[in-house]
C-alpha cells in the first residue's frame, strides 16, 4: 500500500515526486513507456528557467529525476496497463503486478502526433521538431517548413516567423483549419508562404543526420517536388495520454484531463499534473509547476484523513 503513486517521468512526474518525497510521502513513480516525456526528445531547451546557457532535454530529466531520488522517490519501470479508480484504495496494474495507492498523481503528458515517417523518426531532434518555441531559436536566416493546418501550424508559423527568413506552410487541404484571426496574421505576414494540396511523403536527408529538404506530394494532381529546407515543424496536434481513464476521469472532448481547485479531477484523491490535463501552454516550466501543485494538493488531501477514508 503506498500513500502516492505518480504516473508519469517527465517534467510535472518528477517534480511532483520531489515535493511528495520532501512531505515524506514516499512516492512511487511509474515510469511509463516514454520515460522522461516529451524533453528527453528535444536536444537543447533554452527557456527553462536557470540555465542561461540552454540545457540538454534528456539532461534536465535526469537532474530532476537524481533529485527525487535524493529525498526517497522510488521508481518502477514499466507501463500502466489498467487502473482502477472506483474505489480507494485505487489500485493500479502493470502487466500481472497490482499496486494500492491511497492518492494518485496523473502526469502522463502528451504525444505530438506525428506523420508517421521513417525518416521523420530518425531525424528528430536534428531539425525535425514538434516544438516551434522550443527550437525556433536556432534557424535564425534559414528556411523552414510547417507540416499543417490548424490553429497549432498557425501560431507555430507566426513564431517562426521571428526568425527565419521564409516559413513554408505544408497542408494538405484547400483551406485551413486555423480560427480566421489566425488565418489573417498568416496571409498578412510575407514571410509565410502557404503550400496548398500538398503532403509531406519523406523528409531529407537521414544519411546526412540533417535536415536538407522535404519530398512533397500535390494531393489533387499527384506531382511530386522537393522543397529544400533546414527545418520541419511538424504541428498537426498533440494527442493526451489519457486513454488507461476513459470512464473514469473526467476529460474534454479530445482527451484532456478536466481539473479544478489547482490540480483535483472529479475523483477525489485523484491529480492531474502536466501536458495530459494543458492543452494551452505546454511547455517543461508549466507541467513542472502543475507538478508542485498535484503533490501539495495530494499531501493536503492525506493530511486531512484521505487516508484510509
Amino acid at each position: 500500500m503506498r500513500d502516492v503513486v505518480i504516473i508519469g517521468s517527465g517534467c510535472a512526474g518528477l517534480t511532483a515526486a520531489i515535493y511528495a518525497a520532501r512531505a515524506n510521502l514516499q512516492p512511487l513513480v511509474i515510469r511509463g513507456h516514454e520515460a522522461g516525456g516529451q524533453l528527453t526528445l528535444t536536444t537543447l531547451v533554452e527557456n527553462y528557467p536557470g540555465f542561461p546557457k540552454g540545457v540538454q532535454g534528456p539532461e534536465l530529466i535526469e537532474l530532476m529525476q537524481r533529485q527525487a531520488e535524493v529525498f526517497g522517490a522510488e521508481f518502477h519501470e514499466g507501463d500502466v496497463t489498467r487502473v482502477d479508480l472506483s474505489h480507494r484504495p485505487f489500485t493500479i496494474e502493470i502487466g500481472t503486478e497490482k499496486i494500492e495507492t491511497q492518492a494518485l498523481i496523473v502526469a502522463t503528458g502528451a504525444s505530438a502526433k506525428m506523420l508517421g515517417l521513417e525518416s521523420e523518426r530518425k531525424l528528430l531532434g536534428h531539425g525535425v521538431s514538434t516544438c516551434a518555441t522550443c527550437d525556433g531559436y536556432f534557424y535564425r536566416g534559414k528556411e523552414v517548413v510547417v507540416v499543417g493546418g490548424g490553429d497549432t501550424a498557425a501560431e507555430d508559423a507566426l513564431f517562426l516567423t521571428r526568425y527565419a527568413k521564409r516559413v513554408n506552410v505544408v497542408h494538405r487541404r484547400d483551406q485551413l483549419r486555423a480560427s480566421k484571426i489566425m488565418q489573417k496574421r498568416m496571409f498578412d505576414n510575407k514571410a509565410i508562404n502557404i503550400i496548398w494540396d500538398t503532403i509531406v511523403t519523406d523528409v531529407l536527408d537521414p544519411a546526412k543526420g540533417e535536415v536538407t529538404g522535404v519530398r512533397l506530394k500535390n494531393v489533387k494532381t499527384g506531382e511530386e517536388s522537393v522543397k529544400e529546407c533546414d527545418g520541419v515543424f511538424v504541428a498537426i496536434g498533440h494527442s493526451p495520454n489519457t486513454h488507461l481513464f476513459k470512464g473514469q476521469l473526467e476529460m474534454n472532448d479530445v482527451g484532456y484531463l478536466v481539473v479544478k481547485n489547482g490540480s483535483q479531477t472529479n475523483l477525489p484523491g485523484v491529480f492531474a499534473a502536466g501536458d495530459c490535463r494543458d492543452p494551452v501552454y505546454r511547455q517543461a516550466v508549466t507541467a513542472a509547476g502543475t507538478g508542485c501543485m498535484a503533490a501539495i494538493d495530494a499531501e493536503r488531501f492525506l493530511a486531512e484523513g484521505g487516508h484510509g477514508h
